[in-house]
């Protein structure tokens, strides 16, 4: 009976209401993870796993969210992962995801696969914002990329090191996104009439619907399938630490490696000069059948986080999984699902509603600990129920 709520609230209203408004490729492309996907589904009920301690007969009466992280204070320990496509979720959706952020006090995250460029990222909020980056065949792609986030005044870059090859993202098949030829045009097309509200609002008023950091590489920047062609001949398999290594020589600005769940990877991370690790499995997007981001947090944090920061990503879904994520040694989560849900729903604004609400919880949530500052939270005050 969801229907009927007069205002959404939680990620769960958001993302029912994204579901309504979507055609069902775009949808199922936010939605959806590898094989069978069920490791998209432990990222969010491994949470469940654990649980906070309340703390009573405490003063709480100074609680404070905010934190600092990769050099910048923010108004608490979030930030919005890349997605993406986000401006084919939301009218050039990305400068909503940045205007929202910056609206916040919080990072903002732009994908190169995003539609709206770098440069139109920067012209929205005329701020420091983060760049997220695949390492790609053509190395002077990479350096060019580089150099454009230098001058749109990116201050820190996550690195994507999980992407060797895509992964078997079955949606992307069934649905006619991908792959599906005349049919599949047909069948999107179909969606997109049954969609009216995103047909006008994103599919006429949200154009150019090409990926803005890479237009100037694809033959046919309109055709999707010309895009996937071109991206999946980059993604680059001989790919090491060595690398990486290359690239701290490149880039002077933060370095976060993002795709890391073992220990050994983070180590490796800190040894080639990164100023941080971002646990991730790419939102269950890629190897299905692995753990959970939030179980391999704690080894990671335990063995890095005295030399590193360590943020994590893949099944947060409110204020009180971003504090059983500090407490497990995160310096801070990124959600990447929930701020498109919410964009999708009601663009800025909705998404600032739900970033009001994350951090309601979060202070809601500490004062109920028995803590005032985000630097109390550590291992005391959770506990494994399993």
């Amino acid at each position: 009976m969801s229907i009927f709520y007069v205002t959404p609230i939680t990620v769960e209203d958001y993302r029912r209401r994204a579901r309504r408004r979507l055609p069902r490729f775009i949808f199922d492309y936010i939605e959806g993870g590898a094989n069978a996907e069920v490791t998209l589904e432990k990222n969010t009920s491994d949470f469940n796993r654990w649980q906070l301690k309340q703390r009573v007969m405490r003063d709480v009466d100074s609680i404070s969210t905010s934190t600092s992280f990769m050099g910048r204070d923010a108004s608490m320990p979030l930030a919005l992962a890349p997605v993406g496509m986000a401006g084919m979720m939301a009218q050039r959706g990305e400068t909503i995801g940045a205007r929202a952020a910056q609206a916040k006090g919080v990072p903002f995250t732009t994908s190169t696969v995003g539609i709206c460029p770098i440069e139109e990222v920067q012209q929205a909020i005329n701020a420091p914002f983060w760049f997220q980056l695949y390492m790609l065949r053509d190395r002077d792609l990479v350096l060019k990329l580089l150099d454009r986030a230098k001058t749109a005044g990116c201050d820190t870059l996550a690195f994507t090191v999980d992407l060797p090859v895509a992964g078997a993202r079955l949606r992307d098949f069934k649905n006619g996104m991908l792959g599906g030829g005349v049919k599949g045009k047909i069948s999107q097309l179909a969606q997109i009439v049954s969609s009216p509200l995103w047909a006008i609002s994103v599919g006429l008023q949200g154009k150019p619907h090409t990926f803005g950091n890479l237009s100037d590489e694809v033959a046919d920047p309109n055709d999707l399938d010309n895009y996937k062609s071109f991206i999946d001949a980059q993604f680059d398999p001989t790919v090491t630490w060595k690398d990486i290594a290359w690239l701290r020589e490149q880039w002077d600005g933060k370095l976060l490696i993002k795709g890391v769940m073992e220990v050994e990877d983070a180590k490796s991370a800190a040894e080639v000069g990164a100023d941080g690790v971002i646990v991730s499995n790419h939102g269950g997007r890629q190897l299905d059948g692995i753990a959970s981001s939030i179980s391999k947090l704690k080894p990671i944090s335990d063995a890095v986080g005295n030399d590193i920061e360590v943020f994590v990503d893949s099944g947060i879904r409110n204020g009180i999984d971003v504090l059983k994520a500090i407490a497990l040694g995160a310096n801070g989560v990124l959600i990447g699902r929930p701020w498109v849900y919410a964009a999708a729903a009601g663009g800025q604004v909705a998404l600032e509603n739900l970033l009001d609400l994350f951090q309601k919880e979060i202070a809601t949530g500490m004062a109920l600990m028995g803590v005032n500052s985000i630097d109390e939270i550590n291992s005391d005050l959770i506990e494994l129920i399993d």
